[in-house]
């Protein structure tokens, strides 16, 4: 269990920085109608921006859930809020201290093609300078502090994607229900006000992929005793 302690296990929820198109600038309108038009065919404009949250450029942070595994327990803590500014300082001064371990990593579900990327955009955005385990440009790809589940289980098939639920689903992976999915995100936070379940939907996933991660090394489940999530 000790190589474990020297991994991050964290996921990030997403959605558009407005509620909807009608709310954006002329400009903003101009650049998602090109940036759309690559792939929404059929679909209204206005209707393809129920998207833009999966593209850092139109969307922004608004719950990064992180998890580490001390001593055999995994402890879960987030950062979320509306200010997309604040919760990204809090992660990086978070990260900042966990860094400070030379042989630290980062793990997360197809973080390698979304959450790692998206991060990096969107502190870069907001002015932030990037944190060092964040700081790839240059790097070989075996420097790289990243693990992706996704990129395990693909063995060098780039064909298909394979989601966090079906393979938990596959391995046997007990997981809590879930109210909400990624789809559900924008229209939660946007209509609903709902950003308080989808912290709990966000840690929930950091939960599965630390078990799917500790099935894929052949290691035992974690135990429900010995997941506690931190408020503060």
């Amino acid at each position: 269990m000790n190589t474990l302690a020297n991994i991050l296990f964290l996921d990030i929820e997403t959605v558009a920085q407005e509620a909807d198109y009608e709310n954006l600038s002329e400009r903003s309108k101009t650049l998602w109608e090109k940036k759309s038009n690559q792939w929404r065919k059929e679909t209204s404009v206005e209707d393809s921006y129920e998207r833009a949250g999966i593209y850092a450029e139109f969307g922004k942070i608004i719950c990064i859930s992180v998890g580490t595994i001390v001593k055999g327990t995994l402890h879960i803590k987030s950062f979320y809020g509306d200010e997309e500014v604040v919760v990204l300082k809090q992660f990086k001064e978070s990260l900042t201290k966990f860094s400070s371990n030379r042989n630290a990593r980062l793990c997360a579900h197809n973080g390698k093609e979304f959450d790692f990327p998206y991060l990096c955009r969107r502190m870069l955005i907001n002015g932030i300078g990037l944190p060092k385990l964040l700081q790839i440009q240059g790097k070989k790809p075996w420097e790289i502090p990243f693990l992706d589940t996704l990129d395990l289980w693909r063995f060098g098939d780039y064909k298909n994607y394979t989601s966090l639920d079906l393979l938990c689903h596959i391995f046997d992976i007990p997981t809590p229900k879930q109210d909400i999915n990624g789809s559900q995100v924008g229209n939660i936070y946007w209509q609903e006000n709902g950003l308080d379940r989808i912290v709990n939907y966000c840690e929930a996933d950091v939960v599965a992929l630390t078990q799917l991660y500790l099935k894929m090394q052949g290691m035992d489940l974690l135990k429900e005793e010995n997941i506690r999530f931190i408020s503060e």
